[in-house]
């Protein structure tokens, strides 16, 4: 079993724990592996293994590796997710060659998305990046100025407003971890009170993955517990 199959296990392992101990399924978190910065090869590894979605976050990287993957492995369903900040001169290589993105926080790169999305393809599955933790480092559109988002982007025709990301700052204490998540899953409860039903919720990666799904988070994102530390970022 290779390095990576085996990784795989342990993180499906974490994953159908957490589930467990909060009283759902295994089937209602999905793992994204992020595979930004690794090879195609570390990629056609994990799809060897069973993986089947992809997140990445540098465009060109990631156009290069869907290309790759798609040539050693013709016809496969690979799924891609486009999980990093996205600039306006970047919005029609990501509407025709993902399947998700995960970061929207500006109506201008929705609607750029929206008129760009090929339309022999489904519609592109869209998430809202919040900024839950108020850092200024940090991309993501604020809390209150979620649901006006939200209500513009759904109306959008070709894409599919799914849910919301989050990328919480770092904290060791599972207690607070689990508070900034249920913040997320409450935001997602009021857009749904106010008519816009979400069924996604982008949240937790390899040091957070258990408080997360224990608030209700449908796809975690994990990298470095997958395909090991990375080189760069």
């Amino acid at each position: 079993m290779s390095t990576i199959a085996h990784n795989m296990q342990a993180v499906d392992a974490s994953i159908l724990a957490a589930a467990g101990a909060a009283g759902r399924a295994r089937a209602d978190v999905q793992l994204l592996a992020v595979s930004k910065t690794f090879p195609a090869d570390a990629v056609l590894e994990a799809i060897a293994a069973g993986q089947s979605a992809f997140g990445e976050n540098y465009l060109q990287e990631a156009l290069d590796k869907i290309a790759a993957i798609a040539q050693a492995l013709p016809g496969r369903p690979v799924e891609w997710h486009f999980i990093g900040p996205i600039q306006s001169n970047k919005t029609r290589p990501i509407a025709a060659s993902f399947d998700w993105v995960h970061t929207v926080e500006r109506l201008k790169i929705a609607q750029r998305l929206s008129e760009q999305r090929p339309p022999e393809l489904a519609p592109l599955n869209i998430c809202l990046q919040v900024n839950i933790s108020g850092e200024a480092s940090k991309s993501g559109v604020a809390p209150e100025e979620l649901l006006e988002l939200a209500q513009h982007v759904a109306q959008l025709p070709r894409l599919r407003l799914r849910g919301l990301m989050a990328i919480p700052e770092p904290e060791s204490d599972v207690a607070k971890q689990r508070a900034v998540f249920a913040r997320v899953r409450q935001l997602a409860a009021a857009l749904g009170a106010k008519g816009i039903a979400l069924d996604t919720l982008s949240m937790g990666m390899s040091a957070d993955l258990g408080a997360a799904v224990a608030e209700g988070a449908t796809i975690v994102r994990v990298g470095s517990a997958i395909f090991g530390s990375r080189k760069y970022e």
